[in-house]
This record gives C-alpha cells, sequence and structure tokens, in this order.
C-alpha cells in the first residue's frame, strides 16, 4: 500500500496510464449510471401504467355515462314532441315550472333549518346525535389521565328487551373530523341491530373540545378503562365486542395492544391501519401527504387555532374526495324528493355538521404514526409521552375487518396489508393462537360499510349473531362468506363460511407494483419539513396567534360559514319559514310523466359526469405528479435508510423456537381433551374452511360440554394453540400418537364420536373429510360410523 505522501503527488497520477483511469472510472461510474437507468426505467413503468389505467377507466365509464344520457336525451325529445303534438306542451310546462319552484323554495327552508340546528348543535357543544336515548356511565375526564371521552349506555327503544347476562358490545365513533353519532343516529345501524339481538349496547363517545394536555395515549387510556367498566358492570357475560369504526378502527387496536387482558373479539370497519398502501391508477388519498406537505401543515393548522386542529378540516378533505356526491348529488337527491327526504336529510346533517376539535400533538401523531410515517403497520409506533410500544402481534383478541373494493377511502389494501407486514406468515398467526377473519364487499362506499342498510342487516348482522362460534374457531387468518340468501316468512338467512386463507390471497387486492419508496422519501422528507417548521417559523406563528384569531379561523372554515349564513340569522333566510308553510299547504306535484321531470333529471346527471370527468382528471394529475417528484431514480436516495427491511421467518426457523419445540415434545402427552382438539384441528386443516353449522357444533362442544367446560379460557387457547402447532409441524405424528392420549377404551370411543359429529352429515363432508375420519377410526380401532346426529359428550 502506498503511503499518503505518495498518493497525493500529482506526478503520480499525470504519468499513470489513461486506459488505467478510464477503467477506474468506467469502474465506479457505471454501475451508478446503470441503477439510474433502472430506476428510471421502473418509475417509467409506473407513469405508464397508471397513465393507462386511469385513461382506461375514464374512457369505459365515462363512454358507457355518455351513452346513457344520450339514450335518455333521445327519449326526452320524443316525450316532448308526443306532447307538443297533443298540444299539453304549455300546460306541462307550467305544472313543471311551480312544483319545481315550490320544491326550491322547500329546500332553502331546509337549509335554512340545517343552519339553525347547526348554530343550535355548535352552542351545546356538538353532543352524539342517536336515534335512542343513552346515559353516561364514565367520564374520562374523571380518569387520572384525562381526556374528553365519556362512556355512554344506549337504552333500548319501546318493544327492545336486552339481556345483560348476554356479550356487550362497545361501539367506539370515529374521531374523523364530524361529532360522534356514526354507528347509531338511525335504527338500522350497529347500535341497532346489536340491541335487537338482545345485547347491552354501549358507545364510546367524546366531547367536541379536547382537555388541556390530551395526548393520544390518554384516549386509549380511557377506552381500556372504559372496557374493564363494562365487563365489571356485566360479569355474568363474555368479553365485550369492541367495534371500530373508520379511524376508530386503529385506535382500538393500539387499546387492545397495550391492554393483552381485554381480550374480546374486535371488529373493524373501514379502518386504515395501512393507509400508503393501494394501488397504480387509484385510491388517490395515499397521495396527498406527498403533494401537500406532510406533518408540518397539520402542524401549522393547529398553530393557527392556538394548539387546536379543527376536525372540519378533515371532513372537507373528505367531501372533496368525491365532490360529484357530497358537494352537488347530495342536495340534487334532497331537490328532486324534497317532500320525503327532509327528515333524514336534517338527522344526517346533524352529526355529520358537528365538528369536533383535536389537539395538535394527537392531529401529528396520527399523521406521522398512520398516514405519513406507517409507523404502526411496521409495528414501529410508540405512543406520547410515555413511548409505550404498540405491538399488533401481541393481541390475541379474535380481528374482524370489514372492507370494500367500493371504498375510495379505505380500500381492502389498507384494511389488510398489515397482517403480511406485522405477522411473518399465516403460520405465525396459527401458531400464536390469533383468529383474524376479514370479509370484502364488493361495492358499498366507505361510510356504507357502517352505517349502510344493506350491510348492517346482512354482514355486520351475521357477524353479530356468529360471534360466538368465531371464538371457538381454530387459530388462523380466514376469509367470511356470507351467500345463499334464504327467506322464510319474510325473513332473509345467509349461508355463512369461514375459509382458510394465506397472505398470498391478500396480496392478490394489490397488483404487484412496489411503491413503497416514494413513501418512505416522503415520511423522511415531512420529518424534515416538521423539524424546520417547528425550529425556524412555529415560534414566530404561535406568538402571532391570539384566541380572537383562533376562534375566527374556526368560525370562518367554509364548512361553517356555508352553514351558519343559510341559517335564520341570516335575514334573507327568515322569510323562507313562512313562505314554505304556504308552500306545504298548496303543494301542487308535478304528474311523474311530466317530461320536463325528465328534463330536469337529465340535467342534474350531465353536471354530475361533468364534475366526475374533473374528479378524475385531477385524481390522475394528482397520482402523475406524486411519482414524478417521489419515485424518480434521485428522490429514492432519500428513502429512509434508517428502515431495517426484516427477513421473513419460514416455518423451518419457526420450529426452532422455544415455545414451538416445547410444543413438539408434548406431542404423545395428554388426555381427551387435548386429543379432540387436535383431530378437529386436522380436520379443518385438510378441509381448508369451516361453516358455520359446523362451527356452531364445535361452539357448543367448548362451552357447554365436559372436560372442556371445566377449563379455563387461558387453559384452553393454550391446549389450542400447543395442537396446532403439533399438527402444523408434525401431522402424520400427530395422528399416529393419538391413542397415546386416549388410554381408555371409552375415551376413544368418545373422541372418535366427536369428530364425527362436528362435521356433521357423511353426505355433506368431503373426499379428504372422509378420508380423515377413517384414518381416526383405524388409529383408535373404532368401526366407521356414518352419521352423529346428537353431541357424544352431553351426556358425560
Amino acid at each position: 500500500m502506498a503511503d499518503i505522501l505518495t498518493s497525493l503527488n500529482p506526478l503520480r497520477w499525470i504519468e499513470a496510464p489513461s486506459t488505467e483511469l478510464d477503467s477506474q472510472v468506467t469502474q465506479s461510474l457505471f454501475p451508478m449510471f446503470q441503477r439510474l437507468a433502472e430506476a428510471g426505467a421502473e418509475t417509467a413503468k409506473i407513469l405508464q401504467v397508471a397513465l393507462l389505467r386511469r385513461v382506461q377507466v375514464m374512457c369505459d365509464s365515462h363512454s358507457t355515462r355518455q351513452g346513457k344520457l344520450f339514450t335518455e336525451a333521445e327519449r326526452l325529445a320524443e316525450s316532448l314532441r308526443e306532447v307538443h303534438g297533443n298540444g299539453n306542451l304549455g300546460h306541462a310546462w307550467a305544472e313543471y315550472l311551480r312544483d319545481a319552484s315550490e320544491r326550491a323554495i322547500l329546500c332553502m327552508d331546509l337549509l335554512r333549518q340545517r343552519g339553525d340546528i347547526f348554530l343550535e348543535h355548535e352552542a351545546a357543544g356538538c353532543p352524539p346525535v342517536f336515534f335512542c336515548d343513552y346515559e353516561i356511565v364514565m367520564d374520562g375526564n374523571d380518569l387520572p389521565l384525562k381526556s374528553n371521552y365519556v362512556l355512554l349506555r344506549m337504552i333500548p327503544p319501546q318493544g327492545v328487551n336486552v339481556d345483560d347476562t348476554k356479550r356487550p358490545f362497545i361501539i367506539i365513533c370515529p374521531r374523523a373530523g364530524h361529532s360522534p353519532g356514526v354507528g347509531g343516529h338511525k335504527e338500522d345501524s350497529q347500535v341497532g341491530v346489536a340491541l335487537r339481538e338482545g345485547h347491552p349496547v354501549y358507545l364510546v363517545s367524546f366531547r367536541r373540545e379536547p382537555e388541556g394536555g390530551q395526548y393520544l395515549s390518554n384516549v386509549t387510556y380511557a377506552e381500556a378503562a372504559f372496557v374493564r367498566e363494562v365487563m365489571r358492570l356485566h360479569p355474568l357475560a363474555r368479553l365485550p365486542v369492541v367495534v371500530g369504526n373508520c379511524q376508530a378502527g386503529w385506535a382500538a387496536l393500539l387499546m387492545v395492544a397495550t391492554n393483552l387482558d381485554l381480550a374480546g373479539p374486535i371488529i373493524l370497519n373501514g379502518s386504515p391501519v395501512t393507509p400508503t398502501s393501494g394501488n397504480i391508477g387509484e385510491n388517490t388519498l395515499r397521495y396527498m401527504a406527498g403533494l401537500f406537505g406532510g406533518a408540518w401543515i397539520t402542524m401549522f393548522l393547529s398553530d393557527l387555532g392556538g394548539g387546536i386542529f379543527d376536525g372540519a378540516h378533515l371532513v372537507q378533505n373528505f367531501e372533496t374526495l368525491n365532490p360529484e356526491r357530497q358537494l352537488f348529488m347530495k342536495y340534487v337527491e334532497l331537490f328532486r324528493d324534497v317532500d320525503a327526504a327532509s327528515e333524514a336529510f336534517l338527522k344526517a346533517e346533524k352529526w355529520w355538521g358537528g365538528f369536533c376539535l383535536m389537539r395538535g400533538d394527537e392531529i401529528r401523531w396520527i399523521v406521522e404514526h398512520l398516514f405519513v410515517g406507517n409507523r404502526l403497520a411496521h409495528n414501529k409506533a410508540y405512543g406520547e409521552p410515555d413511548r409505550r410500544h404498540f405491538d399488533l402481534k401481541k393481541i390475541r383478541a379474535p380481528i374482524i375487518i370489514f372492507a370494500s373494493h367500493g371504498d375510495n377511502v379505505t380500500p381492502p389494501q389498507q384494511a389488510l396489508n398489515w397482517i403480511p407486514e406485522i405477522y411473518d406468515n399465516e403460520e405465525e398467526i396459527r401458531l400464536l393462537g390469533q383468529h383474524i377473519i376479514y370479509m370484502v364487499h364488493n361495492d358499498v362506499g366507505h361510510l356504507g360499510t357502517f352505517v349502510s342498510s344493506r350491510v348492517i342487516n346482512k354482514e355486520y348482522n351475521e357477524v353479530a349473531s356468529t360471534l360466538e362460534a368465531i371464538e371457538a374457531l381454530l387459530p388462523g387468518l380466514y376469509e367470511m362468506r356470507i351467500t345463499d340468501i334464504q327467506e322464510d316468512a319474510g325473513h332473509k338467512s345467509y349461508s355463512v363460511e369461514l375459509i382458510e386463507r394465506t397472505f398470498e390471497n391478500i396480496r392478490e387486492f394489490n397488483d404487484g407494483h412496489d411503491d413503497g419508496g416514494p413513501f418512505a422519501a416522503v415520511a423522511r422528507v415531512s420529518e424534515l419539513q416538521a423539524q424546520i417548521y417547528h425550529t425556524v417559523a412555529r415560534p414566530f406563528v404561535q406568538a402571532a396567534v391570539t384566541d380572537i384569531s383562533a376562534d375566527a379561523s374556526r368560525m370562518f372554515h367554509p364548512k361553517r360559514l356555508e352553514r351558519s349564513l343559510l341559517s335564520s340569522q341570516n335575514p334573507i333566510m327568515v322569510g323562507y319559514k313562512s313562505i314554505s308553510e304556504q308552500v306545504r299547504n298548496s303543494r301542487a306535484n308535478a304528474a311523474a310523466e311530466n317530461p320536463f321531470l325528465a328534463a330536469e333529471a337529465l340535467y342534474f346527471k350531465a353536471v354530475e359526469q361533468a364534475i366526475v370527468v374533473m374528479r378524475d382528471w385531477r385524481d390522475m394529475g394528482y397520482e402523475l405528479a406524486f411519482h414524478m417528484i417521489w419515485n424518480n431514480p434521485w428522490q429514492r436516495y432519500f428513502d429512509n435508510p434508517r428502515e431495517a427491511y426484516r427477513k421473513g421467518t419460514t416455518l423451518d426457523d419457526m420450529r426452532w423456537q422455544p415455545d414451538i419445540a416445547n410444543a413438539l415434545r408434548r406431542i404423545a402427552i395428554g388426555g381427551l381433551a387435548d386429543a379432540i382438539i387436535r383431530m378437529v384441528v386436522l380436520l379443518v386443516s385438510d378441509r381448508g374452511g369451516i361453516r358455520r353449522d359446523r362451527l356452531a357444533r364445535w361452539s357448543r362442544v367448548l362451552t357447554e360440554d365436559e372436560p372442556f367446560r371445566s377449563l379455563s379460557a387461558d387453559h384452553l387457547a393454550e391446549i389450542t394453540r400447543v395442537q396446532t402447532a403439533i399438527v402444523t409441524f408434525e401431522p402424520e405424528q400427530a395422528i399416529e400418537t393419538l391413542p397415546l392420549l386416549l388410554t381408555e377404551p371409552r375415551q376413544r370411543q368418545l373422541a372418535y364420536a366427536a369428530a364425527c359429529y362436528i362435521p356433521g352429515s357423511r353426505a355433506e363432508m368431503s373426499s379428504s373429510t372422509v378420508a380423515m375420519l377413517q384414518r381416526f377410526a383405524d388409529v383408535l380401532g373404532q368401526p366407521s360410523i356414518v352419521d352423529v346426529i346428537e353431541d357424544p359428550l352431553a351426556v358425560t
């Protein structure tokens, strides 16, 4: 090796052969340019795919809509010609003109009423809006870690009876900008379904104003205290079901991850646990942070509000995501059906128009740990200020996930992708004793996953009635399918099947493009921008803001102005009250066959189509701009270098983990309970799924029959975990060693009969299930049984 003086001698480089220098430069620069070229080609491919998919969807959907518009226009022209030929065109026009004028007056009066309700609701502090009465059970302000959360008990309406020994339901309202009420503002809601089933129902609500010094950890602490209070109030019932809608879903996961004794089932409805997931050409909302500034924007808005973030910003973002629906068609539908839609409109607008507030520290944590940093999905989320680790892998409560392909706020990828991020494989879920069940709807929108009557009365109702059996389900990852609608005397029933799934089934919801790098770069830049704002600009912004200016920033928010300006405080609107009463008394509806009503509908459809076209062009521009800014070869160097990509653990690696090795050593140890659970695990693993009727029989055996009835829940879970590990790693030995667990002839007879009873009739069994039962008979020395109708353990 040359010394430093020799290396620095310029003559050494001058005298060096040019070929040697060229070789060194080529060896160092060529790989770099090659990497840049490959990265650039990948970026160009993503841009091409995004452009083609967006254009294809626009061409297909808009051409179809345009064709329907032209067809309707032709029918309208024919109808007008016919009416004109009959000499009734003038009469039809006068009739329509009066009808439309009266509807316009009634609509304006409804908007005035909405404004008055809004002002009254705001003055009252935006209390929750429910279809039934409620009482306060516990207040988060009385806890050591204070919060603005409140536990409410829903009082059943007249004619509905509740059994306090049934499993309670705890529904957590999403704090996503609007006031509480999304899960119970009408009878066909989550609250209504659970009450009709006879379950006690509690709702975790919140006041508009956050407590001083409130962090998200305070909220998690309060929610855990509420669940324990419900458990105390219902000592004879099973552990409560926790229902989290939208953002309340990941909040429920945080609560259970740090309070492992709260092990009741968790239902997540449209919950964005991995908000940066999605497909190219879709899911525009995930690009917003990369285009509009990341976490520092929420910090700035909070500072303008005197340390308070206005939830109206979140509501406004949601409405602009679907402007054709939220900003136009909502009012069109009201105008076209004002006589019948007024009551439902005012009820929905009351809870939708009550805007809650959050502390700046709360919204910043949410943005940095979910919507930009995606830390929760990587199991790297920590609470503030206690720094508790939110480890989702520690959760043992069954998790039931609702998602929908029609949800453009929380698509299936954002609801499900955290599962393969958190766990190494589906076998790890089984071996940890965890149950994860998901169901994906085809077309319902985001709000529909928890407010649609169609979804509530089908999917949610079936889950509510299947929960007892779901807890008896063997650990693993399952998809729930509800099919075969049957009607009996007007009552609909459904066939429910749980199908065992793998991570590949979840990955099928994704398009295969790895676009995680740009979002990691966005997260890192967001951290830098937030730090620069905090250091350089924040002191001046906070010094300039007063209480008066903070209140004014909320008062003059567009979402509040659009309501307050149309209230009775506006002198122009006062006259609509008396005029609308006169209109209702002399209301004259246009005939249904009036051609101008069809012309009106056609006009509104054309305007809606124009808005959709503009929205699609906007979304395409957002996506292309995002990838050009954050997915270019140079920006990839800004990917977070501190992110450690973990190596997936294989089954061979897991075999040598202490708990697995200990379970395998117990393959020949156990009794009747161990043997029956092992046989059921073998049956389910062989078939790959289980119908609800079979699950119900298994649940009955576990909860009502000995030797299971005397076992504690923890002991039963431990047996299930051990037998699952044995079947996973040594399925053949698991069968061959069954006689060692059942030493007495009577035990072998009962175990085999129970294994035949749970699948049901042989005529409905698959060939593999029949073959597995025959193997049990051969190993245990039992004669083959055709059908076991009665529970064999019920008489022991």
